[in-house]
């Protein structure tokens, strides 16, 4: 994950726990729009990265998928070195940083929640839809976040990554790598594990 931040610009601030805390616009900044594109793409790519990781450890023998949920806000913040002479930090602090963190607990297992301040300046480049408003610890007016559906990679084009584990069912399916050829195979396979599903909904034939 780490990786990942660094190659689309962001700053590695913190682990804590299981977590990670990831900000863009210091040391360097494209501008709000593009910092705030370029973190949503850096998210994506994670969950990404995250579902090619399960299917790996799956196949060693992890029997329970591990999930990330992931929250984005846009906003000022005081970022630099706190502490004191025995411990410092380069690091950020805020309200916007702070609102963040409660939209990841708004989140799904697997999805990105945004605020709306974030949705608006990547609306251009994303799928989404609001959820009800709601109040976040610590914030008195309510919020409208925003979960992300999809990134569109180019106008009119979505990227979609179907990943799902569970007994008896081992898919990651990334429509963009499939090529041209494999189209119709992959269709069949899927076609027909759709009718097997299907079949077993239907009540057994009395005797």
């Amino acid at each position: 994950m780490s990786t990942i931040a660094f190659a689309h610009g962001g700053t590695v601030d913190k682990f804590v726990g299981d977590a990670i805390i990831v900000f863009f616009g210091d040391p360097h900044t494209l501008g709000v729009a593009e910092d705030a594109k370029a973190c949503l793409r850096m998210a994506v790519a994670m969950q990404v990265r995250l579902a090619e990781l399960n299917v790996m450890w799956h196949s060693r023998g992890v029997a329970m998928p591990f999930r990330v949920r992931m929250g984005i806000n846009t906003g000022f913040c005081d970022v630099g070195n706190f502490g004191s002479e025995q411990r410092m930090d380069y690091t950020i602090i805020g309200a916007a940083m702070n609102l963040s963190a409660r939209l990841q607990t708004l989140a799904n297992p697997g999805t990105i929640v945004v605020s709306a301040e974030t949705f608006t300046l990547v609306r251009d480049i994303v799928a989404g839809h609001p959820l009800p408003p709601v109040t976040v610890r610590g914030f008195r007016d309510e919020i409208v976040p925003y979960v992300i559906d999809a990134l569109l990679e180019a106008p009119g084009r979505q990227r979609h990554v179907f990943a799902e584990h569970a007994a008896g069912l081992d898919l990651y399916l990334d429509l963009d790598r499939v090529e041209d050829g494999e189209s119709e195979r992959l269709r069949g396979v899927l076609t027909d594990a759709l009718d097997a599903l299907e079949r077993r909904r239907m009540p057994a034939p009395e005797l």
